[in-house]
């Protein structure tokens, strides 16, 4: 199987990728091993993820999601989850 998710900081800041184990990549980012995610710092949660049974399905859908069109989908799909999430912050 192969994962695309969306990972969100404390500060709010997403991002988006994918691989074959969710589990161990998610403590690779918090962890500070993923070049990308180290530099912008935080601690990171799983806010969203697909699975796929083929790569280049998982690959063609982390693009779709980076791209406009894919935001604005990922917006909408979790508009309710974020909108509590940053209740829950500002308490």
């Amino acid at each position: 199987m192969f994962y695309v998710y969306v990972l969100r900081n404390q500060t709010g800041r997403y991002y988006i990728g994918y691989t074959s184990d969710l589990k161990r990549r998610l403590k690779e980012h918090n962890t500070g091993n993923v070049y990308t995610t180290k530099r912008i710092g935080g601690d990171w949660k799983l806010v969203y993820y697909e699975c796929s049974i083929n790569q280049n399905d998982a690959l063609r859908r982390e693009r779709y999601l980076k791209s406009g069109r894919g935001n604005c989908y990922l917006k909408k799909r979790l508009r309710y989850q974020l909108k509590k999430q940053e209740k829950h912050e500002a308490a």
